[in-house]
Formats: C-alpha cells, structure tokens, sequence
C-alpha cells in the first residue's frame, strides 16, 4: 500500500479552473481590449500564475514591461480571490470527500501539490484544511509544472519516498510533473491524459480500490 497522497487542486478536488481563466479573460479584455478563446484555457491549467500569463501573451503575441506583467498578475489574483469568497463545501468535486476519508482511514499521508498561491485559502473554504499533514508554498518551489519539483517538495513534507507515493492531477503538465518525480500518476480527465499510470473520467469514478489495485498492478 502507498503511504502518500499528493494532490492537485484546481479540477481535483474543486472546478476552480474556470475561476482562474475567468480572471484572465476580464483582464485581457480590460487592458488589450482583445477576447481569449477557450482553446487557451487548457494550456494555463495546472501551471503558476506567471506561467500562465506567460501563454497567454504569447498567444496574443503581446509584449509588456516587467513591472507591466507582474501588476497584471496581482490584477488577475484579486479578481480571482473575490470569486473565491462564495465557496462552500457544496464546491467540492464529487467522490472527493469520500476519496479523502477513505485514505484517511487507511493513515495515507495527504499534501497539496498545486500551483495555485491560494491552495490554503481554498482547502479553509472547502473546510478540508484539517485533512491535509501539509501544504506546498509554489513561492518556494524553483521550476513550476511540468518540472517534478512541487510533487517531490510535497512527499518529503510528509516524510515520503517519491516511490511511496501516488498523485492526482488533472492538466497534462501536472501529469507530467508526477511521471518526472518517480510518482504513480493518477489522472482526472479526458485522453489528452493518457501518459499517466491510471486515468479516471471524473472525479466520481475516484475510489481507493481502483487506485490501490492499479498502483500493485504497476508495482509487480
């Protein structure tokens, strides 16, 4: 049996995804006047809010000054802080709860793993900050996802071999990032997924026996 659980937050544990790229279409729109497509969002999903700007103004083919981009960031972070105010428990995917509970009863170890700088605020929202041993700070963590480090940081802050643990994540980076630290990979999503160890459809699908048999499958 692993002994960890590392997970990602955004479209893991809560749909706060849209929140993020919500905030990002209100701000390009107010300053370069231009419409984001929803083909982008996928490319800014589990990836550092820097990051995600990054891809963003590439797409667009726009260059701004340092300062310019760092007061766009702030910008995007209150907008998305204050739709953040009206979660509840009732955002909490479906087969979470109970996932969580289920390792709990087991003693897995749980950490969050994920780029979001409100990962804390969040769980606090979700009243699941209790369940997690630890919470990854992304400002300490030098190369964001798909670089391994935010999942390595996250096993050693629950005194975890990377190889004792397993991890979920529902972007192609984050998939990534779990494969690159030597950590069996569990996906929610679609077949753009397909590089991780285990893949489930939806969140619901999420359940301690699936994942426990595939990880002893991978594991012979």
């Amino acid at each position: 049996m692993f002994k960890g659980a590392l997970f990602d937050l955004d479209g893991v544990i809560a749909d706060t995804a849209p929140l993020h790229f919500n905030a990002w279409k209100q701000i390009i729109f107010k300053h370069f006047g231009l419409n984001l497509p929803d083909s982008i969002e996928e490319k800014t999903k589990g990836v550092s809010r820097e990051d995600s700007l990054r891809v963003i103004l590439k797409y667009l083919k726009i260059s701004i000054s340092d300062y310019d981009f760092m007061k766009l960031c702030e910008e995007k972070n209150l907008l998305y802080v204050e739709s953040l105010e009206k979660l509840t428990p009732k955002n909490i995917l479906p087969g979470i709860e109970t996932f969580i509970q289920d390792l709990q009863r087991n003693g897995i170890k749980l950490a969050l793993a994920s780029s979001s700088k409100n990962g804390p605020y969040i769980l606090k929202k979700l009243e699941l900050d209790r369940s997690f041993q630890a919470i990854v700070n992304p400002e300490n963590i030098t190369e964001g996802k798909p670089a391994p480090d935010i999942f390595l940081e996250a096993a050693k802050s629950i005194q975890c071999e990377p190889e004792e643990c397993i991890a979920i994540e529902d972007s192609v980076a984050g998939v990534t990032a779990i494969n690159s630290a030597n950590i069996f990979s569990i996906a929610v999503g679609g077949a753009e997924l397909n590089h991780a160890n285990k893949i489930f459809t939806s969140t619901k699908d999420l359940t301690l026996s699936e994942v426990e048999n595939a990880w002893q499958i991978q594991k012979k």
